[in-house]
């Protein structure tokens, strides 16, 4: 578990360089809001999560996969791991910002990732 990164993963890294190629600035990781959002934009009061698939659940084929080994323990921890998602996000909302949710499975698509995220700070 150790290996396993959180900050500086190859997903965020596409999501950041896509940011900054839009002309957005932003801050990394503040550990003073709920959940250490991966990218914040302060002065939008708008933060943006990178989440694999598999780790938080998602419904698409990679994140529906189950475990082949340690059922016990990796079920469990991705139920956790949503319930703490929704937690955050609702602990940053009743803070007044705004979440944003990039799923590892939609870089695929760049264009339309670099509409959503135009989209989500332009408003």
């Amino acid at each position: 578990m150790r290996a396993i990164r959180s900050k500086g993963t190859k997903p965020e890294m596409v999501v950041r360089r896509l940011a900054h190629a839009l002309g957005f600035r932003y801050r990394l990781h503040r550990a003073d809001l709920p959940g250490k959002p991966d990218l914040v934009f302060l002065g939008r009061r708008k933060v943006v999560f990178v989440h694999g698939c598999w780790w938080h659940g998602h419904e698409c084929a990679r994140g529906a996969r189950e475990p082949a080994t340690r059922r016990e323990y990796w079920l469990p921890k991705i139920r956790r791991n949503k319930e703490r998602d929704a937690a955050v996000e609702g602990a940053l909302a009743a803070a007044g910002w705004k979440v944003l949710i990039i799923w590892e499975c939609e870089l695929r698509d760049r264009d339309h990732l670099a509409k959503r995220l135009t989209t989500f700070l332009s408003t």
